[in-house]
């Protein structure tokens, strides 16, 4: 039976504020299978980000174990998480996505050298025109516009071919248009079997969704899903 692409079971994560524990999460679990798109939402402070830290193994729970295609996550030095990471998962986040340094090109093969991934030949050409950025290898971060710059970062995100999209709100701060394109090509990416995992605010994230969850101060409450996408 193929495991599957994202399980957690009963993730627990706690932080001090002086005298206080907050408990961030609180016996978090799921599952999200290949090709399916999983919108995660709720309020602010409800542990959204955090939950994503703990599924991608940027942090580490304080109780409950994360397996990422079949191969636990959680539990293991940071070097031995960053290559699972970088092999199985590909992050997008609201902004702060790409090296200001580097062109868009070098990003996309900076990713790829980080995760270990070298490639025969360079599609870094195919690859930003399947994203809408044909010409645009050569430029710097700082010369794209923010629909722009959220599609680099999706090709910067899928440089490896991951099994698995992890997504914090990368459509917040688009319009309604961009918005609608940037969904169109996670929902693409979905069909071929990638599964995708995007918290957000946004109603349009939720109805491009197979399923949604929603997280309250902590706990999935009210699951339930969201006939969108499919």
């Amino acid at each position: 039976m193929t495991p599957p692409a994202v399980r957690a079971e009963r993730l627990f994560r706690f932080f001090h504020s002086g005298d206080e524990e907050v408990l961030a999460l609180r016996g978090v679990s799921l599952e999200l299978a290949a090709g399916e798109w999983l919108a995660l939402t709720g309020p602010s402070g409800s542990g959204k980000s955090t939950l994503l830290a703990c599924l991608a193994g940027l942090d580490e729970p304080d109780g409950g174990n994360v397996w990422i295609a079949g191969r636990r996550i959680t539990r293991r030095p940071e070097p031995a998480r960053a290559r699972l990471r970088g092999r199985h998962i590909g992050m997008l986040y609201q902004s702060g996505n790409l090296l200001e340094h580097l062109t868009v090109a070098q990003n996309i093969r900076f990713a790829r050298r980080v995760a270990r991934q070298p490639r025969d030949g360079d599609d870094v050409t195919d690859r930003l025109a399947s994203v809408g950025l044909d010409g645009y290898a050569d430029a710097p971060p700082g010369e794209l516009s923010g629909g722009q710059a959220v599609r680099a970062a999706l090709a910067v995100a899928l440089a490896n071919d991951p099994p698995v999209i992890i997504a914090d709100e990368p459509t917040g701060e688009l319009d309604e248009v961009t918005e609608r394109a940037v969904l169109g090509l996670l929902a693409a990416h979905a069909a071929t079997g990638t599964a995708v995992l995007v918290a957000s605010h946004s109603r349009a994230v939720a109805r491009a969704a197979h399923r949604v969850l929603r997280l309250r101060d902590g706990h999935l409450v009210d699951p339930g899903e969201y006939q969108g996408g499919r």
